[in-house]
Parts: C-alpha cells; sequence; structure tokens
C-alpha cells in the first residue's frame, strides 16, 4: 500500500516534476499574469462604470456612452490578454491607442467638459497607455528573438 502520510517528503523527487515545470512555463509562456492583466480588467471596468461613479450622466450624455463603450474594449482586451496571450498580445498597442484617444476624448467627444470629467479621462487613458506599454514590453520579452 501506498504512503500517505502527511510528511511524504520533498516534492522535487517526484518523476513528473520536469514535466510539470515545462507546461507551466509554456501556459505562462514567461509572462506575469497578475501584473498585467488584473489591472487592464480593472482598468476597463472603471472606465466603463466612471460616468455613474463621477455622476455626470446628464452633463455628458455623449462621454458618458463614450466611457462605457471603450471600457467595454478594455475590459475584452484584458480578458483577452488573459485567454489566448500569445494571440492577443500583438493587440497590447491598442491599448496604448484607447490610453491616448480617452486622454483627448473629453474635448472632442464631450461638451465643454468641466475639470472633473477631463482629470477622470486623462487619469483613466494615462493608466491605459502605461499599461499597454506594459503589456507590449511584456510581449516583446516573451517572445522569441530570431
Amino acid at each position: 500500500m501506498a504512503n500517505v502520510s502527511p510528511t511524504r517528503g520533498d516534492m522535487s523527487t517526484h518523476p513528473d516534476v520536469p514535466e510539470m515545470q515545462a507546461r507551466y512555463a509554456r501556459m505562462l509562456g514567461g509572462r506575469d499574469v497578475a501584473l498585467v492583466d488584473g489591472p487592464v480588467f480593472l482598468l476597463g471596468l472603471y472606465c466603463a462604470v466612471s460616468p455613474w461613479i463621477l455622476h455626470y450622466t446628464a452633463s455628458q450624455p455623449a462621454l458618458m456612452t463614450h466611457n462605457l463603450i471603450v471600457g467595454i474594449a478594455i475590459g475584452l482586451l484584458a480578458l483577452g490578454f488573459t485567454a489566448a496571450p500569445a494571440r492577443m498580445y500583438g493587440l497590447s498597442w491598442a491599448m496604448c491607442a484607447l490610453g491616448i484617444w480617452m486622454i483627448i476624448a473629453p474635448w472632442v467627444v464631450g461638451d465643454s467638459p468641466d475639470a472633473g470629467v477631463a482629470v477622470n479621462n486623462i487619469i483613466i487613458g494615462a493608466l491605459a497607455l502605461i499599461l499597454g506599454l506594459m503589456c507590449t514590453a511584456t510581449a516583446a520579452r516573451s517572445t522569441p528573438q530570431s
């Protein structure tokens, strides 16, 4: 009968350890999942709900719809980065573009936004730009150089 006592020893002697380590490395692809994907998703979620949090749904209806759509897009990018990282990290530049767009959107989409609306979108845009650059750096680091 097999020894199933809690003091079985070290897992490093298990015959499947190298295979499990290789599978784990392939799955992660050399990237930091929680470092980038989680904050990107949370940023998209905040972007989508920020018009209701800051109460500018009545004063800026076009910007409300805009932030909802862009927030959903950022959230979907984050889910894609998590689900299919090898395919989606090529779209990390889209995060940078969305960040730049969020910075200028209050004046393009909105109707003379007040300071709170502008600062909110500038912060969201700056964070999206920074996280997009982090995604791009992660993709460049995990892509094999030929």
